[in-house]
């Protein structure tokens, strides 16, 4: 199972996420985010981390020339696209970057819609808000029934520290894995390692 970790942005925490189990971590450039990076953070603070951690960069509506600077500098893996991306400037960035395109999920999704974006490396199913980014909040799982494209998925909205067994419960063919963060914070922007290990342990141990 994927695990993702979103909303690192502080030297602390980065030396945190260093020491668990884990498969990738979000970093936020969206500028009205309260999790925002800024482009002059010191990217070297990165190199903590083990080289299995893959870093994901999460823009929204951002300009191709922007990604491609802040990809260089922080040394992305992933590219998340978590705003309106239309089909043709998510192509212009899947020419260099690995991808991952969210959709917000509501009772009236359309999974139709990622037909469209098959180039994806992964898709990411978040719940549906009025503004762009996490609501802390679940959507109904049962909708990706209606999900039948052949890109894994990674599941997030919400998903906090007593959720371990309802994740490793979940079953689709392409559930590739989750992605957490504001569940587990002891204040804003500040990932808690009292909730996240036992956590982690209980999805590595499939308690």
């Amino acid at each position: 199972m994927v695990i993702k970790v979103c909303g690192i942005k502080t030297e602390e925490n980065i030396e945190l996420i260093s020491n668990l189990e884990i498969d990738m971590i979000g970093l936020n450039f969206y500028p009205p985010s309260v999790r925002y990076i800024e482009p002059n953070f010191p990217a070297e603070c990165f190199d903590v981390l083990p080289q299995k951690v893959k870093r994901v960069g999460v823009f929204v509506n951002e300009t191709l020339k922007e990604i491609d600077l802040i990809a260089e500098k922080f040394n992305l893996d992933y590219i998340q696209l978590h705003g309106d991306e239309d089909v043709d400037f998510c192509k212009s960035v899947a020419k260099d970057h690995k991808i991952i395109k969210v959709f917000r999920i509501d009772e009236e999704a359309d999974f139709t819609k990622t037909l469209a974006f098959s180039f994806a490396d992964y898709f990411l199913f978040d719940t549906a808000t009025k503004h762009f980014g996490g609501s802390g909040k679940k959507f109904d799982w049962s909708r990706i029934d209606e999900y039948h494209g052949d890109i894994p998925f990674i599941l997030s909205g919400g998903i906090g520290p007593l959720d371990a067994k309802a994740v490793n419960l979940y079953t689709h063919p392409q559930y590739e894995g989750i992605d957490i963060n504001s569940k587990f914070e002891s204040a804003l922007a500040i990932k808690n390692p009292e909730l996240l290990t036992p956590f982690i342990n209980a999805l590595r141990n499939n308690n």
